[in-house]
């Protein structure tokens, strides 16, 4: 029987997240697991008169590629992406992973090759995201690889996901109460907007940012499903003081346990893990800007209550703040470009607060309104 939340998904995919309109050409990049979303969102993108394009990978291929393609093909960017991503109108990516685990164990230097092989595309992105022309939208569907990572079983696993992006019943329109996350979350940005000296402190940070001139946005469905938090991009040499991260810093299926980095002028000067240090530092010395932040962002959706393994979902945690390292989004008025864009998540809901200019707007995970 056809799950009424698929569809509902779906809906609210194309007509809210990316707003599909007639000739729209749309892009749905997914692993094959995730095929009833695909069908869904193929019928929902032809009803509102898009074009919709596959773009289908099966598990595991990128770690063969990795693994046993030449340096030819480890730098050979693949031309029907690249095109879409400089030319469509749209681009839904479906994470849909069968194995979160398959880039385990393959070779740093040409893990980071690749990544720099690919990152032309996400510069597109982000360019083209920022000017409003390429309407972009990653989310996930739920399969077993992801609730075995959220420690859940998959039919626990697929109520949480259709939970936190409220799909999850049929009397609620979730197009309608989208709209009106966005308009409460406004109040956070409006907090935010035309202040300078940003400082974090708690049990695990002890930071220090400039926004100045920066703009927050509020993220609410449009470039992520689930979605729920408000970010910027940081001036890039303010960063100041350290972070200890209380999750896992999980990228690109590697994740590095006990993570805690120290900034000085805008830079990581020294970086600990109590796992998979290599890695980090391997993916800190990607390019120039790896070291730097491209994001400064605060979690605000209290539907996703537990950490998952998946940083669509966890860096969304209500009552948390992250931080990226490498790429910006240049709507926010970020200027750091890397191959990477890695974001890793400090928990704020005890003892903790967060101070713009002298006044705490932000206390043990909420914000403060006056």
């Amino acid at each position: 029987m056809a799950d009424h939340r698929v569809e509902r998904f779906a809906k609210l995919l194309v007509e809210y997240s990316t707003r599909i309109q007639p000739g729209d050409r749309v892009l749905i990049e997914a692993e094959t697991a995730a095929e009833p979303l695909v069908r869904a969102l193929y019928e929902r993108i032809l009803a509102a008169g898009g074009h919709p394009h596959l773009y289908l990978t099966l598990s595991g291929l990128d770690a063969v590629l990795i693994r046993k393609g030449n340096d030819q093909q480890l730098d050979h960017a693949p031309p029907f992406r690249k095109t879409a991503y400089e030319e469509f109108e749209s681009r839904i990516r479906i994470h849909s992973k069968s194995n979160t685990r398959d880039l385990q164990g393959v070779d740093l230097d040409r893990f980071a090759r690749r990544n720099k092989a690919l990152s032309p595309i996400l510069e597109t992105q982000m360019r083209r995201g920022a000017t409003g022309e390429f309407r972009w939208c990653s989310t996930l569907f739920p399969t077993q690889a992801y609730a075995q990572d959220a420690e859940m079983s998959l039919t626990e696993y697929e109520d949480f996901v259709y939970r936190a992006c409220y799909v999850d019943d049929p009397g609620r329109d979730p197009v309608a109460y989208w709209e009106g996350y966005r308009d409460e979350q406004q109040k956070a940005v409006d907090a935010l907007k035309g202040h300078d000296r940003v400082q974090l402190r708690g049990p695990n940070c002890e930071l220090a940012l400039s926004i100045k001139d920066r703009i927050f946005l509020n993220a609410c469905g449009t470039a992520n499903m689930p979605d729920g938090e408000v970010y910027t991009g940081p001036v890039e040499e303010s960063v100041e003081g350290w972070v200890r991260f209380t999750y896992p810093a999980i990228f690109q299926g590697r994740s590095v346990e006990g993570v805690e980095l120290h900034f000085s002028k805008g830079k990581v000067v020294e970086a600990k893990a109590e796992k998979n240090l290599d890695y980090l530092l391997k993916m800190m010395d990607s390019d120039a800007g790896a070291r730097y932040l491209g994001e400064f962002a605060i979690g605000t959706n209290f539907a996703v209550d537990r950490f998952t393994g998946q940083i669509l979902f966890d860096e969304k945690i209500g009552g948390s703040f992250h931080i990226a390292l490498g790429a910006g989004y240049p709507e926010t008025g970020s200027k750091n470009k890397s191959a990477i864009h890695w974001d890793m998540i400090c928990d704020m809901r005890q003892d903790a607060e967060i101070l713009v200019d002298g006044e705490v707007i932000y206390k043990n995970g909420e914000f403060q309104y006056r």
